[in-house]
């Protein structure tokens, strides 16, 4: 049996200790309370007011155990350090943990002040004020030599203050260099279709989600985005028909996180 594996960011470890939480209790410390349970992972979040007086919000997701060759938390704390290598804005990582029964976790500090791209415009924010800064950052990733394989438009996080906007990417359990070149315009395609797809159910027009497209194509320094967009389309419908099906499997795989 593999042996226990914990890492706790600078900083963090007198605050844990403030809090009462171990890598051992992180799986039922009563102040980290679920917000989403699936089969193999569950959602929470840790409120909690320090001795100084601030107020503090931790992400915490605690992966059950699975056959794999390695950890859930070790997949997502390794995309992490690539966003971070590569200087591509993320929330900062609080601890992440592995243990030999299979289970593992890791905690994100909140990004306070930032709102999931989607339901910024869902609130009435246009969609063109952000749309140059989430193809940059698209075209960022992909130049970097890495994808994101949930590039949907939620994990765009962004703090808008008069005409600056902040963005940060978050959810990097599954964020990898991409592969060689016979399949790497393939997992791009794959992010441009899953960014193109969660902006259907919104206020978006196909002429802005084009006008997104050839931003990300010049910033990528690509001739044109024209020869993309097909593809795009064709992978965006295939994503609706297996998200159609797993939420049926999965009526709460969906759900949002309370403010």
């Amino acid at each position: 049996m593999a042996s226990d594996t914990i890492h706790v960011a600078a900083g963090a470890q007198p605050l844990l200790r403030e809090l009462g939480i171990d890598a051992q209790s992180v799986f039922d410390h009563p102040k980290i309370i679920p917000w989403r349970t699936l089969p193999d992972r569950e959602n929470c979040t840790l409120d909690a007011k320090l001795i100084d007086g601030r107020a503090i919000r931790w992400h915490v997701k605690r992966y059950a155990p699975a056959r794999r060759k390695s950890a859930a938390a070790l997949d997502e704390m390794r995309g992490h350090q690539l966003l971070i290598d590569e200087r591509i804005a993320t929330a900062p990582l609080v601890a992440w943990g592995a243990f030999g029964d299979g289970r593992s976790f890791v905690i994100f500090e909140d990004l306070a002040g930032y709102a999931p791209a989607d339901k910024l415009i869902a609130r009435g924010t246009r969609f063109e004020s952000l749309l140059r800064p989430t193809a940059d950052l698209a075209a960022a990733l992909h130049r970097a030599g890495l994808h994101h394989r949930d590039l949907y438009l939620c994990h765009f996080m962004a703090k808008i203050s008069g005409d600056t906007i902040d963005l940060k990417l978050i959810d990097t359990a599954r964020v990898r260099k991409l592969p060689g070149m016979l399949t790497r315009r393939r997992w791009i395609v794959k992010d441009l279709a899953q960014f193109w797809y969660s902006t259907l159910p919104l206020a978006i027009t196909d002429e802005q989600r084009r006008a997104w497209l050839a931003r990300y194509a010049e910033q990528r320094g690509l001739v044109s985005a024209v020869n993309l967009g097909p593809a795009i389309q064709r992978k965006a419908k295939q994503i609706g028909r297996h998200d159609v099906r797993l939420n049926r499997r999965q009526p709460r795989r969906n759900i949002s996180i309370s403010s």
